[in-house]
């Protein structure tokens, strides 16, 4: 709890409205001084963190599947070949599971 700064003459000398949140484990800060009671600061500050916290877990959970997607498929280059198929020898290989059939 701060006094908050910016106009209000007398009035912002003498109330201290301003409110600032930490949510701990993250990190993340809001700072909120724009109505004149404590209470609805503080009430606007906890949905604001709430929210940053949320969006971050989130953006953590997508990565983490891109990830996980990304390692199990390949990307798609020509270079990543599945099957060798040649006719002369009469013989198929699968590169994936490096198995050839006569």
């Amino acid at each position: 709890v701060f006094r908050a700064s910016g106009a209000g003459g007398q009035h912002v000398n003498t109330t201290e409205s301003a409110v600032r949140i930490t949510h701990i484990p993250t990190g993340i800060t809001a700072a909120i001084q724009d109505e004149r009671s404590q209470h609805k600061n503080k009430a606007k500050a906890m949905k604001l963190v709430s929210a940053r916290v949320n969006e971050k877990r989130r953006e953590e959970e997508a990565r983490e599947r891109g990830d996980a997607r990304n390692s199990l498929m390949g990307g798609g280059n020509r270079s990543e070949r599945i099957r060798t198929y040649n006719y002369p020898q009469d013989r198929i290989t699968d590169h994936r599971c490096k198995h050839s059939e006569h």
